[in-house]
């Protein structure tokens, strides 16, 4: 009797490790998607380590590098979302997505100069890119360079992209105070 329940144990064991699938079978681009979800649930934590995870696993896998940047730059984690977009654009130069998160990362640090630079990469390598001439035109309001900003305003504009109304209004009142072009 014995001998039956302990052989009843070791094959409901054996069934139960059969039918649960292993952690590390599972896939760089199965844990991005998993960093993905989380991160749109707003699960940053937890999408770090997914990401952390599919970097593990493929450590070329750009798109990874770019998504954890994204998740530790909304957690506050600046000087690692600048790293990893960096890992990003060094995995794929072509990335404009990478430049433009790397370019909003180095503006929440007030360096626009360095921010800019990115922005216009970004705009090289995807000449419609929307966010990257707003993100530029408002580092230029930073710098007080109102031409370059309204540059990039009229640029949005002409693509068909939109203009946020206040920064817009802003952008207006230096420039009168200031003699310049709008």
């Amino acid at each position: 009797m014995k001998q039956n329940i302990f052989k009843m144990v070791l094959v409901l064991i054996g069934i139960l490790f059969l039918n649960i699938p292993s952690v590390g079978a599972q896939t760089a681009e199965e844990y991005l998607s998993a960093g993905n979800d989380n991160s749109k649930l707003g699960n940053f934590n937890r999408a770090i380590i997914d990401y952390t995870k599919a970097i593990g696993i493929n450590p070329n896998l750009a798109k990874a590098y770019n998504n954890r940047g994204v998740a530790y730059a909304r957690e506050g984690s600046l000087p690692r979302a600048i790293a990893d977009f960096t890992m990003a654009i060094a995995n794929n130069i072509k990335d404009a997505q990478a430049y433009n998160n790397r370019g909003r990362a180095y503006a929440q640090q007030g360096n626009f100069s360095h921010a800019i630079f990115d922005y216009t990469r970004a705009i090289e390598i995807s000449t419609f890119y929307v966010k990257a001439y707003n993100n530029r035109g408002f580092a230029y309001y930073k710098l007080k360079e109102y031409d370059k900003a309204w540059s990039d305003v009229h640029k949005v504009e002409a693509i068909g992209g939109r203009v946020d109304p206040y920064f817009i209004e802003d952008l207006k009142k230096v420039s009168e105070l200031k003699g310049h072009n709008t």
